[in-house]
C-alpha cells in the first residue's frame, strides 16, 4: 500500500523546501581521510573575547582576570583577551594585564580588531608594553557578506583586507619594544569562494612578508557552520595547498557549533593541515557555541594523546566557568557534565564493576574499562558518579556501590536479594538511591540481628574426627546454652538448631571474604539457609570469622521464624 509522504501534515512555515543544500569544492585528491592526529595543535583560549562578547552579562575585569588565571593555570600559552578598540572595559582589561604584570613570559596574549584605522590605532595603544602579543585583524569575505550587507566587489574587499594588513605593520613599527605576531581571518570564511578565500589571505601574506621572520597565522573561521565537517576538512586542505609562504605560516581554525559538529569539524581540520585551534572551556560562545577545547582535548587525552593542557581538576574548571560566565553546564556535558560517567542501567553497572575487577586483577598496561573511555579519576572524578541507583539499575550497579564504598563483596545471590529491596525503596520515591541509603537498606534487612538470636559465646573441640561446639544465644535477659557436632562450626550450630527447634534447617550457600575497607580486620559472613524449605539470607560483620559465620546463621533462621507465622506455629 502506498502512502503519500506527509500526508495530512499542515507543515505551515516549517518548510524545508526555502533552503538549499551547502555546496562542497571538488577535491578529489584530498589526502586528510588517511591522516591520523598525533599530537595536540597550538591552543588559543577566546573565552575572554568570543565567549565573552556572546554573554549577556559581559564578564567585569575582575571576573575576565580570573578566568585568565584560570587559562594560564591550564596550560594555555596563547589567550585572546578581548576586543579592546570596542569598549572601555576591554581596553582596561588589557593594561590592567600589561601594568598587572599577570602575563607569564610564555604566554602570549592576543586581541582582535576590524581591518579599521582607529580601531587598530587603539588596539595597539592598550597592547602597549607587552612582551609579546598576536594582533588579530579581520574582514568578512564571503558571498552573501558582500552582496548584502556591504555591497562591494570582490577587489574592494579584498582591497579591505589588503589596508588593514598595511595598517598593522605600520602601527607595530611604532611599538619595537614588543614581539608582534600578526593574524588575519577571512570572517565567513566557510562561505567564501575557495579560491576567493586564498587570494585575499595571499594579498594579506604578501604585505607582511612572513619569508622575512615576521610571525604569522591565517585563521579559517566556520563563521557560521553550514556543512559537515568533512567538507570543512576539504575547505582546509585546498587552504593548505593554496597558501603563499605555507612553511611560515601557522594556519589556525575558528569553528563555531551552529550544526552540533564544531569539535569533529576542528579534529578534521587538523587531519587536514592546519596547526592550531581556538576555541572556548565547555564551548561558551555565540548562538549554540565555539569549539568546546575541554571535549576537544579530552578526546586527544583519550586517545594517548597529550593534550599540552592540564585539565585534570574538571570540577575547578566548571566552577570558574560557570561563575564568570553565569551559564550552567549540561549534566550531560561530554567529559565534564555531572552525569557524564554515570551509569544507571543495571547492565551497564554489572559491566562496569566486572571490567573495573579484571582491569585491576590482570594489572593492564593500557585503560579499557567499559562504558568509560578514560579513568574519571584522571580529571577528578570520585568513582561515587560512576554507578548511581534508580529503578532501572540492577544488581551489578548496587554490588559495585556496596564494594567501592563499604568494602561489602557479596555475591549473586545475595546480590538479587538487596537488588529487589533497593528496586523496591526506589520505585515507591522515584529518585536515584545514595551510596548511604543502599548501605542502610543492606544492613537493616540483612545484618540486623533479630531478638533473641545473638551470640555470646561458643566453645569448640575436636573428638573422633568431628567438632563438638557449644553455644550460647542471648534470648532477652536469659542465656540459651546448645550444644551440636559436626564436619565443622557452622554444621554444629545447625545441628543444635534442628535438635532445639525440631525444624529441619539446611545451609543452601555461604560466602565469607575480608572487608577491605576496615583498618582492623574483620570478616562478612553471608548465609542462604531454608527451614522447612522456607529460605532466608543474613549476614554478620565479626573480627572473629568464625563468630561472623555462626551469627549469620543465626539471624537467618531468627528471621524465618519472626516472618513466617507457620514455623512459629511448629515450633
Amino acid at each position: 500500500m502506498s502512502i503519500e509522504k506527509n500526508a495530512g501534515i499542515d507543515q505551515g512555515s516549517f518548510d524545508h523546501t526555502k533552503y538549499k543544500a551547502f555546496e562542497p569544492i571538488s577535491l578529489k585528491d584530498r589526502t586528510w581521510p588517511e591522516k591520523r592526529i598525533t599530537d595536540a595543535p597550538l591552543w588559543c583560549s577566546v573565552d575572554l573575547r568570543d565567549g565573552n562578547q556572546a554573554l549577556a552579562q559581559p564578564m567585569s575585569v575582575a571576573k575576565k582576570l580570573k578566568m585568565f588565571k584560570l587559562l594560564v593555570k591550564l596550560g594555555f600559552k596563547e589567550i585572546e583577551i578581548g576586543f579592546p578598540s570596542a569598549a572601555q572595559t576591554e581596553f582596561d582589561f588589557a593594561r590592567e594585564l600589561i601594568e598587572g604584570d599577570y602575563i607569564p613570559n610564555d604566554v602570549t596574549i592576543q586581541i582582535l580588531t576590524q581591518a579599521r584605522e582607529h580601531l587598530i590605532q587603539r588596539s595597539f595603544e592598550a597592547l602597549e608594553g607587552a612582551k609579546r602579543a598576536i594582533v588579530h585583524v579581520y574582514n568578512s569575505t564571503s558571498t552573501v557578506q558582500r552582496q548584502q550587507v556591504f555591497a562591494r566587489s570582490e577587489d574592494e574587499i579584498a582591497d579591505i583586507a589588503v589596508q588593514g594588513a598595511r595598517w598593522v605593520k605600520d602601527y607595530a613599527a611604532n611599538y619595537p619594544q614588543t614581539e608582534w605576531a600578526f593574524q588575519y581571518s577571512p570572517e565567513s570564511f566557510t562561505g567564501t569562494e575557495m579560491d576567493y578565500a586564498a587570494r585575499v589571505c595571499n594579498d594579506v601574506i604578501n604585505v607582511w612578508q612572513p619569508e622575512k621572520g615576521q610571525r604569522i597565522i591565517i585563521n579559517l573561521p566556520a563563521t557560521v557552520e553550514s556543512s559537515t565537517p568533512n567538507v570543512f576538512a576539504d575547505q582546509v586542505e585546498y587552504m593548505c595547498r593554496h597558501l603563499n609562504q605555507r612553511e611560515h605560516i601557522t594556519v589556525s581554525l575558528h569553528t563555531h557549533n551552529d550544526r552540533g559538529c564544531g569539535v569533529a569539524a576542528s579534529e578534521l581540520g587538523l587531519m587536514a593541515g592546519a596547526d592550531r585551534v581556538e576555541g572556548t572551556l565547555l564551548g561558551n560562545g555565540e548562538r549554540t557555541g565555539n569549539m568546546d577545547i575541554v571535549t576537544m582535548a579530552m578526546n586527544l587525552y583519550s586517545q594517548g594523546i597529550n593534550p599540552q593542557l592540564d585539565l585534570h581538576d574538571m570540577q575547578e574548571i566548571i566552577e570558574v566557568v560557570k561563575y564568570c560566565t553565569q551559564l550552567p553546564v549540561h549534566p550531560r556535558h561530554p567529559w565534564a557534565g555531572e552525569l557524564v560517567y554515570t551509569a544507571f542501567s543495571g547492565s551497564h553497572q554489572d559491566a562496569i564493576r566486572k571490567s573495573v575487577s579484571y582491569h585491576k586483577e590482570n594489572s593492564l598496561e593500557h585503560w579499557n574499562v567499559a562504558y568509560l573511555p578514560v579513568n574519571p579519576a584522571d580529571i577528578g572524578r570520585r568513582y561515587e558518579e560512576i554507578v548511581r541507583i534508580n529503578s532501572q539499575s540492577g544488581k551489578g550497579g548496587v554490588g559495585l556501590v556496596l564494594e567501592r564504598d563499604y568494602g561489602y563483596e557479596l555475591p549473586k545471590w545475595l546480590l538479587a536479594e538487596i537488588s529487589q529491596q533497593v528496586q523496591a525503596a526506589t520505585e515507591i520515591s522515584g529518585d536515584e538511591i545514595s551510596s548511604e541509603k543502599i548501605k542502610q537498606l543492606f544492613e537493616t534487612q540483612f545484618m540486623d540481628i533479630p531478638n533473641g538470636w545473638q551470640l555470646t559465646g561458643y566453645k569448640l573441640h575436636s573428638e573422633n574426627q568431628q567438632t563438638i561446639a557449644q553455644f550460647k544465644i542471648k534470648k532477652g535477659s536469659e542465656v540459651v546454652e546448645l550444644m551440636g557436632h559436626g564436619q565443622g562450626a557452622l554444621e554444629a550450630l545447625v545441628t543444635a538448631l534442628t535438635q532445639y527447634l525440631g525444624l529441619t534447617i539446611a545451609v543452601n550457600a555461604f560466602d565469607e571474604h575480608a572487608l577491605t575497607h576496615e583498618t582492623v580486620s574483620k570478616a562478612l559472613a553471608s548465609i542462604a539457609v531454608s527451614v522447612n524449605d522456607v529460605s532466608g539470607v543474613a549476614c554478620a560483620v565479626d573480627e572473629d570469622s568464625t563468630r561472623a559465620n555462626l551469627q549469620a546463621c543465626l539471624s537467618a533462621v531468627g528471621n524465618l521464624l519472626d516472618k513466617h507465622e507457620a514455623l512459629r506455629n511448629v515450633v
